[in-house]
């Protein structure tokens, strides 16, 4: 039995939750989400709670999935509600990060600079070397920060390259010049 699946999850005031078939839509002030739910999840909802339950609670995917399915109905709700953010830092001699419109200009040690488009949904603000990714939709806010320092990755002799701000990158010693 999962302990996460079974809470009720509470609907904050100026949040609309909707069930349409198998389409769950969430609606506040910073966004609209959708999902779609799993054959084997129910979801109820009322209007201050939405119940997550499974067809049967001894079979371990159903399990799993009452849990996930918890876990995205929260995180649909925290995102149009208050929202996510991610912070990657740039370091490097000569790297430096721009807007271009509604595209990321990186210019991060390659002979030309790198032109990112952001996903409809995710917004991005850069103040000198911190680039700062915010939307209501928790999974394309993540998965949009790892395509971006993906770029290019820190490095561990210099610590050069695109980090999230709260990632400790492993030094490693360089070559040392022999003494004769």
């Amino acid at each position: 039995m999962s302990r996460i699946g079974k809470k009720p999850i509470a609907i904050p005031s100026g949040v609309t939750v909707s069930l349409a078939g198998d389409l769950l839509t969430v609606k506040g002030p910073k966004g609209e989400l959708n999902r779609i739910i799993h054959p084997l999840v129910k979801v109820t909802t009322t209007p201050e709670f939405v119940q997550i339950d499974v067809a049967n609670k001894e079979e371990k995917k159903s399990n799993a999935l009452w849990g996930t399915f918890g876990s995205h109905v929260r995180n649909m709700i925290q995102g149009v509600t208050v929202g996510f953010q991610k912070q990657l830092e740039v370091n490097g001699v000569g790297y430096r990060v721009a807007m271009q419109g509604a595209a990321l200009k990186l210019e991060v040690g390659f002979s030309h600079p790198v032109m990112y488009n952001l996903p409809k949904g995710v917004t991005a603000t850069v103040e000198k070397n911190l680039i700062t990714l915010q939307g209501a939709d928790k999974e394309l806010v993540g998965q949009t920060a790892a395509e971006v320092r993906n770029i290019r990755k820190p490095e561990p002799y210099k610590g050069k390259g695109i980090k999230y701000i709260d990632e400790t990158i492993r030094r490693k010693a360089g070559k040392t010049a022999k003494t004769a």
